[in-house]
């Protein structure tokens, strides 16, 4: 069975149309739309991190409110930007929230994304030192994120408090090493990952183009990684998930919302981004019949395991809900993904 999630970027802002003005709104309405995806029987509650933005910022207080109002869904980052993080207090904050949650937490690294800041990770004081790039700051602080997360001596103890040696951090959750994704852009990038022996997650964006479809490269990048994680000899199964925008029309409000756009997002997107290719998926949006055929075309769809929704989360908690409800009931079973006898009877 595939696993279902959704991904919210936590957009907050007072303009026409939007139910989430206030950061505010954004963190509590996450929470609701959290809780309500864990009754319609989604399997994971994602948040995407961006600095400087009318956002979501600060991942680990939102995963943890969730963490206690729910019981079994899977909480998680798509995708924090390490170039911002200090890794000794993150590991912290990552061993509460999973701890709070009952060891849900899914926790998605990278290196970022662009931003609206420049160079916005040295205004939190963190300088790539010499001869040093952001994305070799990242990996850097990614290696020492989960040393730490796995009970590595970090700290001289004081010969005056107790014995001498090295101390963890604490406190501690034994299963979250196992429990960590990178957000990959690129093949290279993805075999990285599985030598590292990290999940992957793959996004609606790869940052290279060969000219193949989206699909079908993405694809690519899973088998890569796939074969790494074989070749390095890790002693357990990863997971991958890819994100898709999928937006089935069952109502008039679906129709008004996305009517249009079911007739112009159709395709991949090719663009320039960071000095480069970058290739964009496309967006799934019709009668849900149609989009399941569709998605039983869409080849890294069908290598992944997890497949995470983005959600249009201004238009607030019922309307995202209905739209998480929809999934699971029409497209999940007619593409395969869950048994429809068992979603009906649920």
């Amino acid at each position: 069975m595939k696993r279902i999630g959704f991904l919210s970027f936590g957009h907050y802002q007072a303009v026409p149309g939007s139910l989430v003005r206030t950061a505010q709104d954004a963190l509590l309405q996450t929470i609701e739309l959290a809780v309500a995806a864990e009754e319609l029987g989604v399997d994971g509650a994602y948040v995407r991190v961006h600095h400087f933005a009318r956002q979501l910022a600060s991942p680990f207080p939102l995963l943890a409110a969730i963490g206690a109002r729910t019981s079994r869904i899977e909480i998680g980052t798509g995708v924090i930007d390490m170039r911002y993080e200090n890794p000794l207090y993150m590991a912290e904050e990552a061993a509460a929230a999973d701890l709070i949650s009952g060891e849900r937490l899914q926790l998605g690294l990278s290196r970022g994304s662009p931003e609206t800041a420049l160079r916005g990770y040295e205004t939190f004081g963190y300088v790539p030192g010499d001869g040093s790039s952001d994305a070799d700051d990242a990996r850097s602080r990614t290696t020492i994120f989960r040393a730490a997360i796995a009970g590595a001596g970090v700290a001289q103890a004081d010969p005056r408090m107790g014995p001498a040696g090295l101390l963890p951090i604490e406190p501690r959750s034994p299963g979250l090493s196992e429990r960590i994704w990178w957000g990959s852009g690129t093949r290279n990038t993805a075999k990285w990952t599985a030598e590292q022996g990290m999940n992957l997650m793959s996004s609606t964006l790869l940052t290279e183009d060969t000219g193949v479809p989206f699909d079908e490269l993405q694809a690519e990048q899973i088998a890569i990684y796939r074969k790494a994680w074989a070749d390095a000899g890790h002693q357990w199964t990863p997971r991958v998930s890819v994100s898709r925008s999928i937006l089935p029309i069952v109502s008039d409000a679906d129709r008004h919302y996305f009517g249009l756009r079911a007739q112009a997002d159709g395709k991949d997107q090719v663009g320039h981004l960071d000095g480069g290719l970058a290739r964009f998926g496309r967006s799934y949006i019709g009668e849900p019949d149609v989009i399941a055929a569709e998605l039983a075309q869409d080849a890294a769809v069908q290598a992944a395991d997890t497949v995470l929704i983005t959600v249009p989360n201004q238009l607030g908690v019922d309307y995202n809900a209905h739209l998480l409800e929809s999934l699971v009931r029409h497209v999940a079973p007619a593409a395969g993904w869950r048994d429809g006898a068992a979603v009906a009877s649920g």
